[in-house]
């Protein structure tokens, strides 16, 4: 009678982890595949399609043309090598038209679930060049210079302790800045 017991209760306990184990191992295997191949429609789901990292030698990595939509900080960041935002991604939204919307977002903030920012973080690197289309610094301080070479770039309650040079006349027209950011050094094309 023990015996039954006992291969009863580790059956059920064994279905039980299976059951568990089979949602978790979905959600991980659909965020490492969507990570790993760019062919796959993706996820509107922020975090499962972002980028989160508090390490230098990650964050240079992420910004590559084979990174994610978001990249998001944990903490400050140094990084002691010139940085290039680069590729073209689809953040999961839909226009009115069922277009997908393309954005590239360096985020140097957390938020809760509420999206209230609930920490600030500060990027230093020698300099970023911008070429996502659509891209966006938020919530944070960059320290370092910006080399814009798309003509829709925007600083997004972001500060910027350097200086931001544009490719041309359209890129530095295309530029846009909301009131709560603030920018230390000079905004002029440097061709």
């Amino acid at each position: 009678m023990k015996i039954k017991a006992l291969l009863l209760a580790t059956a059920m306990v064994a279905t039980l982890f299976v059951g568990c184990s089979s949602t978790s191992s979905t959600s991980s295997t659909s965020s490492s595949s969507a990570s790993s191949t760019s062919t796959e429609a993706p996820k509107t789901d922020a975090v499962a399609s972002a980028s989160l990292t508090n390490d230098p030698a990650v964050f240079a990595k992420s910004v590559g043309k084979d990174g994610k939509w978001i990249i998001a900080v944990t903490a400050d960041i140094k990084v002691d090598k010139d940085l290039v935002l680069e590729g073209e991604f689809k953040n999961g939204k839909k226009d009115a038209a069922g277009k997908e919307l393309i954005q590239r977002k360096i985020g140097l903030y957390t938020q809760d679930e509420a999206r209230k920012v609930t920490a600030r973080f500060t990027l230093t690197a020698p300099k970023i060049t911008i070429k996502s289309p659509l891209a966006s610094i938020e919530h944070g301080t960059f320290k370092g210079d910006i080399y814009v070479e798309t003509n829709d770039f925007k600083l997004i309650d972001n500060k910027v302790e350097g200086n931001i040079y544009f490719k041309d006349d359209a890129a530095k027209a295309g530029f846009k800045m909301d009131a709560k950011s603030s920018v230390t050094g000079k905004q002029e094309v440097k061709k």
